[in-house]
């Protein structure tokens, strides 16, 4: 029976109840008095009733008439007996003498009829009680108004969407040990003779996009198991006792499914810490996690029950929750590296027609910070590219187009920017382009452009030389330098500067205060931390804290800071001055081309002339119809020009899903995208590029 006709029943048994309860209590004649039965019948034998009209119904006749001194309009009713066959005979006498009397002879029905009408009432309400209480608790709805207490979780049993190892890529490392807890499910002999015992449960932890659900859900397609999946979030509700009633019926539909595995998705949402709310400890919450404290590692033991949780916020959760014996292994999903990137496009571009020109490891060489999401949005917005442009052939235009959109955003073809905006822009871009030829600790140069994207006006794309885990002293202060690059530039070939590096000066900033307080690299302070730790504060827990040292030391740290960028500030208009030259060819070239690749940069470095291209990106993108939304790369800066006066904060694709306002970062950290800032104008059109 569908939803509609269900409802459709429902509100036809509430209207015949409403229906029914309303004749019942309805007077449709306000002037009629009931009289009772002995009063009608010796009114009649004294010939006072004038007129009388008897209906026919269930055991009685009811009679309705008038008497004798009665006012026009008024009337009597009451019921006699139907077996009552002298007050009958006598107003059958007085109807055929005249009188007006009108007598209806009852029908004659049986027995089992007459009880069958009497119950039909209860019948009903029977019938519409249990259809009310099926609508609460069957059909294994989650949204049901009284479904409080059963589990929400998900039987994955659809072999056409099944994943398998063979569709993870960029993991090595982490499937092996999740092939580990499929073996044992398939064969748990191999384990127990060595007297080994599998995890009881596996903590995904890493940031957003990594495969962290990808992974279980290969799990779910290799094991041959039953595979329930719920969200955190599905445990907890407002009314008390409801999540760890879930938390229960959960694990008792595991049992008798066993031997199964049980995935939670974002878990933090019920196993943060206990008592580390503002407003007190005792809460819905933590009833539910104390429920699934117990259900994991009590003393009812959970035999062939496997748990695999996923979290970005493994800081917030419970110790408890995280100790051997419910969470045995905890297994880091991060950023996949060249070789990983490179195995993530293959998987990817699988249903995809690429053409020859197109390079996956020279796309896996020039993304790194990516993810497996955004490697797969980066494919995904190319094929959306060439599907635009009416190729049949995804090319290598199609993904650097695709990689634009994903790193800035959508070009802003139509934009009106004025000349001297322009060529401020180009300058500032050509700035961080020459820092980044002149030093050898510098970012490699992949690409420049000033053409508007997103909120962007223009960015340089700062590749690292190789992934790497540890950067040097000299490499940071290199990376300062770079930011510095755009400012200083404006600075010698105008004489003024604008408010484009604003966020240049916001990531050089950040690099020499870390280098100071977290690193020790100060040779005034010395190797001490002061610093934090840095993570997201989380409520009570952390909302007290504050700075470890005193007064006197944070003036120091804020002197040393200070000291570290003019030092690279000055360096930098050193580099600049030398390199003037090179500095304005870069600038005019990108305001005539308006973008720049590394080969073209490295051919006007050495032959001070650009090399033949194979094709027009700005015809490229001329072609293309861009109408998308901003897209943050991990370690991906961008050069920001907003319009409104806001200015871009995240420094990463973690940090800016983390964050509830996102705004296009700014300049080469990492791999970054320098942007230039522009002043708030309430005219888009007059920004810079």
């Amino acid at each position: 029976m569908n939803r509609t006709l269900r409802y459709f029943l429902l509100f036809g048994f509430l209207f015949l109840a409403l229906t029914g309860i309303f004749n019942m209590f309805n007077n449709p004649n306000p002037k009629m008095e009931p009289i009772r039965y002995d009063e009608f019948v010796t009114a009649l034998d004294e010939g006072k009733v004038d007129s009388a009209e008897l209906q026919p119904m269930q055991l009685v006749y009811e009679v309705k008439g008038t008497m004798k001194g009665y006012e026009e309009g008024e009337s009597f009713i009451t019921n006699i007996p139907m077996d009552d066959q002298n007050v009958l005979n006598k107003i059958s006498d007085l109807a055929k003498e005249g009188h007006e009397f009108s007598y209806e002879k009852a029908p004659e029905t049986s027995m089992f009829a007459s009880f069958f009408m009497g119950l039909l009432p209860f019948i009903i309400i029977i019938i519409l009680f249990f259809f009310l209480l099926n609508q609460a608790q069957g059909g294994g709805g989650g949204g049901r108004m009284m479904n409080f207490g059963k589990s929400k979780a998900k039987l994955h049993t659809d072999e056409a969407k099944k994943v398998s190892f063979n569709d993870v890529a960029g993991a090595d490392e982490e499937k092996q040990e999740l092939v580990e807890v499929v073996d044992f499910l398939k064969d748990a002999r191999k384990f127990e003779k060595i007297g080994a015992r599998i995890p009881k449960g596996v903590l995904l932890v890493g940031p957003p996009g990594t495969g962290k659900t990808l992974l279980a859900r290969a799990v779910a397609g290799e094991a041959g198991v039953p595979f329930f999946s719920i969200s955190g979030s599905d445990f907890v509700e407002m009314f008390v006792g409801v999540g760890a009633s879930r938390v229960r019926d959960l694990f008792e539909t595991a049992k008798k499914n066993s031997p199964c595995i049980i995935f939670i998705d974002e878990i933090d949402a019920v196993g943060r810490q206990r008592g580390a709310g503002v407003g007190g400890g005792h809460d819905e919450r933590e009833q539910t996690l104390n429920q699934l404290l117990v259900e994991m590692d009590g003393f009812e033991g959970n035999e062939g029950i496997i748990i695999i949780a996923a979290t970005n916020r493994e800081d917030v959760l419970d110790p408890a929750l995280l100790r051997p014996g419910r969470f045995d292994r905890r297994i880091t999903v991060g950023v996949p590296d060249v070789r990983g990137r490179e195995a993530v496009l293959k998987v990817h571009a699988r249903n995809k027609p690429l053409d020859e020109s197109v390079n996956l490891q020279a796309i896996a060489q020039r993304t790194p910070g990516f993810s497996g999401a955004d490697l797969e949005n980066l494919l995904n917005e190319a094929a959306l590219v060439a599907a635009r442009r009416g190729k049949l052939k995804i090319d290598m235009a199609d993904v650097d187009e695709g990689m634009d959109r994903v790193i800035a955003g959508p070009a802003k073809t139509t934009r009106v920017i004025s000349e001297k905006e322009r060529t401020t822009v180009a300058h500032h871009e050509a700035g961080h382009v020459v820092i980044g030829l002149t030093l050898d600790d510098a970012r490699v140069v992949h690409k420049v452009t000033i053409i508007p994207r997103g909120r962007a006006g223009g960015y340089a794309v700062m590749l690292p030389k190789e992934d790497r885990g540890l950067q040097t002293k000299n490499e940071l202060l290199d990376q300062i330098a770079g930011l510095l690059g755009g400012r200083v530039a404006e600075d010698i070939m105008f004489g003024d500067v604008s408010t484009g590096a604003h966020n240049d000066f916001q990531q050089a900033t950040g690099i020499a205060r870390a280098m100071v307080t977290e690193y020790g690299m100060s040779d005034l302070i010395g190797p001490v931390q002061f610093s934090q730790e840095q993570s997201q504060v989380f409520l009570g827990r952390d909302i007290g804290g504050g700075n470890s040292y005193s007064q006197e030391v944070a003036a120091t740290i804020d002197a040393e800071v200070q000291r570290i960028l003019k030092e690279q500030y000055e360096r930098t208009r050193t580099i600049l001055t030398e390199r003037k030259e090179l500095l304005q060819l870069i600038a005019e070239t990108l305001l005539e081309e308006e973008t720049l690749d590394r080969e073209q940069i490295l051919h006007l470095e050495e032959h001070g002339t650009l090399p033949e291209r194979a094709y027009d990106q700005r015809d490229a993108i001329e072609e293309t119809a861009i109408d998308a939304d901003e897209r943050p790369v991990e370690e991906t800066i961008v050069e920001d020009v907003p319009t409104d006066g806001s200015l871009p904060e995240p420094k990463s694709i973690r940090e800016a899903k983390e964050r509830d306002e996102i705004e296009r970062p700014n300049d080469e950290v990492d791999q970054s995208v320098d942007p230039i800032d522009r002043p708030s104008q309430k005219d888009e059109s007059s920004d810079k590029s």
